[in-house]
């Protein structure tokens, strides 16, 4: 099997060719797409018509699979979340910049999404990458992140007082579910080091994350939308048309995602699998340790 890797800007993404996911991979496969998911941020198959058994197993060729407790499960496939908009909704799922699960403990380490119905129009996904977004800060802003860590919730968004509680209330129609679940709030490093690649990745994102610790909101509020804007800057970014057969991975530690909501009076539906992840650790500059070593 010959691979084809296409860079499709020089934000982050790349299309992979030559690859069949209806059937079983090589390891040697499964290193490749690996690596340029590390490398890229996020990876792209098209034409790829698979089955939920065959998207479960791609996504364990590459990890172990977490269940998001909020999201609505695929009938028979508990492992498989629902994410839907129908033609009756205005909301969406995922509707602003955000990073997968950086509200649990151990964030997930990626997302694998496969497309089951697609509007006429729209729909598209955007991601940033945050590697890059790091780098293109300037140094003295750098240093000061490098000493930082941050709260990241999920009970504005899924808890029972949250936006999504109030709409399923006023339209009968729950989007998410085990609201009493998102009271549980975490703290991860400002910049993280890449799990695998070890390079520094900014890690804060506009829907989960509160503030930094010891700040208050007002104190943080500035400076994480400044970060929020430098992040999501187009040369920071890639943006992925769906089509019948398309898939997205992307790498959850180092992108951020957002899915445009601009198809109102259509339905999208779409089976996505959240790959297990580990604790995340700060980024330490060793080229400063060792100049003032030196």
């Amino acid at each position: 099997m010959s691979i084809e890797i296409r860079r499709v800007s020089g934000g982050c993404g790349a299309e992979i060719h030559g690859v069949r996911l209806d059937a079983p991979l090589s390891a040697e496969v499964v290193a490749e797409i690996r690596r340029a998911y590390v490398e890229h941020g996020v990876v792209f198959f098209r034409d790829q018509r698979i089955t939920p058994e065959q998207h479960l197993a791609l996504a364990r060729s590459l990890s172990d699979i977490v269940v998001n407790r909020f999201f609505v499960p695929v009938e028979g496939y508990p492992e498989i979340a629902t994410v839907s908009k129908g033609e009756f909704d205005t909301a969406n799922i995922g509707g602003d910049w955000h990073t997968d699960h950086s509200y649990d403990q151990v964030p997930a380490m990626g997302s694998i999404l496969v497309a089951r119905e697609l509007p006429a129009f729209g729909g598209d996904t955007l991601f940033a990458n945050l590697s890059l977004a790091f780098k293109t800060l300037s140094p003295g802003l750098q240093k000061t992140l490098l000493g930082l860590r941050a709260v990241h919730s999920a009970e504005h968004v899924f808890g029972r007082k949250s936006r999504s509680a109030k709409l399923a209330e006023e339209t009968g129609k729950a989007m998410f579910r085990n609201a009493d679940a998102a009271a549980v709030d975490a703290v991860h490093p400002v910049v993280i080091a890449h799990p695998e690649s070890g390079e520094p990745v900014l890690y804060v994102n506009p829907i989960f994350t509160l503030r930094f610790e010891g700040w208050t909101d007002a104190e943080s509020k500035p400076l994480l939308e400044y970060l929020y804007r430098h992040a999501a800057r187009p040369e920071h970014t890639c943006r992925f048309t769906w089509r019948p057969g398309s898939i997205a991975m992307w790498d959850n530690r180092k992108t951020w995602h957002n899915a445009a909501n601009d198809y109102h009076g259509q339905r999208r539906v779409m089976h996505r699998i959240t790959l297990d992840g580990c604790a995340l650790q700060a980024y330490v500059d060793t080229t400063a340790t060792q100049a003032q070593a030196a």
